[in-house]
């Protein structure tokens, strides 16, 4: 049996490590809207003021591969904590681009930081 001490203890390395991972997960949701939204203004031809480009743009058109690349980040941003989906989730900000792909990046790399912590 546990005494109160080894479980307050537990508690408090739990509580660190969920909310990092949690700082992830919402960066990464955040990142993703954002990388919809604007594939979606740029898909009907506003003009959006970004930054970062997509490192792949001028080859497929961004705002295709941005919207996939954003529906993707908030799908996994759910598993932002885990090794696999936390390095997929670098590549899926990397590749997006712009200010939405720099959360997912910044998400993906607390989820990492979560993960080994």
């Amino acid at each position: 049996m546990y005494n109160t001490a080894n479980l307050f203890r537990l508690a408090k390395m739990n509580r660190g490590r969920g909310t990092l991972a949690y700082l992830a997960y919402i960066l990464a949701v955040i990142g993703g809207i954002v990388m919809v939204i604007f594939s979606l203004l740029s898909l009907v031809n506003y003009a959006v003021s970004i930054p970062f480009q997509s490192p792949i743009g001028g080859y497929f058109g961004s705002g295709i591969i941005t919207l996939i690349l954003g529906i993707v980040a908030v799908i996994l941003s759910k598993r932002a904590s885990e090794l696999l989906w936390a390095i997929v989730l670098i590549i899926v900000g990397f590749i997006g681009g712009g200010i939405g792909g720099t959360l997912v990046i910044i998400g993906g790399i607390l989820g990492l930081i979560s993960h080994f912590i």
